[in-house]
């Protein structure tokens, strides 16, 4: 086999076309990681600019500091969820729940900054957006098993439920 040979059996695998289609069906799930990346580089900055201004031993440091530790703990979680939820189930109504728990989660980073109590809704509200997304993997999974082992397929009625939710994840 030549490198010819491989690289036009590269080309027809990953046709300009199939990257275009795959490409479709994440580019939701691309935009809010990329989102989510930017609020993390805003609350590292957050954290850099507090103990330039201030003395790394002040509340106000530690209040931030926590804050920003707090956030890149369950950041793991919400990439996993984010992503299994919007490629077993559906991107769009799993984009939208990981843009609300981005603002939950500047809810809380702005809330912690005050007082540590003024950040349990932003904590509460972002823990109810994880396990929605979570309930959207489990469901997903589920169908895709449905699918697989008897033939049956609810994604359409299921993804028609999880739009339909997801705007129901506004209400405070």
């Amino acid at each position: 086999i030549s490198i010819n040979q491989i690289e036009e059996t590269n080309r027809l695998f990953i046709s300009p076309v199939m990257l275009s289609v795959v490409v479709e069906h994440i580019f939701l799930l691309v935009l809010v990681t990329l989102i989510s990346v930017l609020q993390n580089a805003f609350f590292a900055t957050k954290v850099e600019r507090e103990g330039k201004e201030h003395h790394a031993n002040t509340s106000a440091f530690e209040r931030v500091s926590c804050a920003n530790r707090n956030c890149m703990d369950s950041y793991p979680t919400f990439l996993a969820v984010l992503w299994c939820a919007g490629l077993c189930l559906n991107q769009a109504p799993a984009a939208f729940s990981g843009l609300i728990y981005l603002v939950a989660r500047q809810k809380y980073f702005v809330g912690y900054m005050g007082q540590t109590s003024q950040s349990t809704p932003g904590y509460v509200f972002g823990k109810r957006v994880l396990s929605f997304l979570f309930l959207m993997c489990i469901v997903g999974i589920f169908n895709l098993l449905l699918v697989r082992y008897f033939g049956n397929d609810f994604k359409d009625t299921v993804e028609t439920i999880t739009t339909a939710a997801s705007a129901l994840l506004l209400i405070p």
